[in-house]
């Protein structure tokens, strides 16, 4: 089970993820078989947890991690959704977060 910002409940649907890496991934050098293997990933490391349930946040928070090291374009598009910027300058801070870990 998923447990959702609001608090509300459901199972895991793998096609969500699915579509939020298609939409990050469009465009980019990345096919079908491969966004099935991050999601089965994913899932696998959601189940490893062996927890009944897990926050929304973590399952953004696998997406992210797997999109920083694949590609940082995609990671860009899903963080400009997924973290809800509410202003420009948020996105640019969050850049500027982005570059100095580049320079690690």
């Amino acid at each position: 089970m998923v447990i959702k910002k609001d608090g509300n409940r459901s199972t895991f649907d793998r096609d969500k993820v699915v579509k939020s890496l298609q939409i990050a991934l469009r465009k980019r050098p990345v096919d079908e078989e491969q966004i099935e293997r991050i999601v089965n990933g994913i899932h696998r490391r959601l189940e490893s947890l062996g927890e009944n349930e897990v926050p929304s946040k973590l399952i953004g928070e696998l997406v992210m991690d797997v999109l920083m090291e694949m590609d940082q374009v995609a990671y860009l598009r899903y963080a400009s959704v997924y973290r809800n910027f509410r202003e420009a300058k948020d996105f640019g801070d969050f850049l500027g977060k982005m570059g100095r870990q580049g320079d690690d």
